[in-house]
């Protein structure tokens, strides 16, 4: 046998065999296409024409298992402490010693303010001033 022959034999078994291959890729490929996938970990929304949409039975939920219960942390109970003064109430203030001398004397607290560190912090007003001090428990005392 030449090898012209040779050939063209074997070209002759590949394309009879081709078809085959066709006829079972285009199968596969049709049978991918009927069937109804959802993308992983993305929800469908029902349409907005009040029409409710009907999942595929071969669609898998997502479940949310509770998370397991947490016990409740002792905290030690401290005593709950109060402004020493209230609003309203007159009080004398004495200035720090170290930046801008204030002018020491007869205050109203016009607002209670949170803590800062152990001393609460007071808004106090002089009657003699236009503006308003921010001052801390220790350095007020009762008129």
């Amino acid at each position: 046998m030449s090898k012209h022959s040779a050939k063209t034999a074997g070209r002759s078994a590949k394309t009879t065999s081709r078809p085959a291959k066709k006829s079972a890729k285009s199968a596969r490929a049709t049978a991918k296409k009927g069937s109804a996938r959802l993308p992983v970990g993305k929800a469908t929304r029902p349409a907005r024409t009040g029409t409710p949409v009907v999942m595929p039975a071969t669609a898998t939920k997502m479940i949310r298992t509770p998370s397991p219960p947490v016990q409740p942390v002792a905290m030690h109970e401290m005593p709950v402490r109060l402004h020493k003064y209230q609003v309203g109430e007159t009080v004398y203030y004495t200035s720090p010693t170290f930046g801008r001398a204030a002018a020491s004397g007869s205050y109203i607290v016009v607002k209670l303010l949170p803590s800062e560190g152990d001393d609460y912090q007071y808004r106090i007003k002089s009657s003699g001033e236009a503006f308003e001090r921010v001052a801390k428990e220790s350095q007020l005392d009762r008129a």
